[in-house]
């Protein structure tokens, strides 16, 4: 896998975690001109905190 860029969108309170998806939506519509190239979803918990982790790997546009 060949990326320039990797942005990490996380959150460990539920409210947060539920709406994570729409944050990275939003951010993916505002940068048009990056590509994405992989998405890892990870998730980890201790007893008191659960927190979720998208990564985004993106490359950006080569101009023509």
């Amino acid at each position: 896998m060949t990326y320039d860029g990797v942005k990490v969108f996380s959150a460990t309170r539920a409210e947060m975690r539920e709406t994570l998806g729409e944050k990275v939506t939003e951010w993916s519509t505002a940068h048009p001109e990056l590509e994405v190239v992989d998405v890892q979803v990870c998730q980890s918990s201790d007893r008191a905190y659960h927190c979720l982790s998208i990564a985004v790997f993106y490359s950006e546009a080569t101009p023509s």
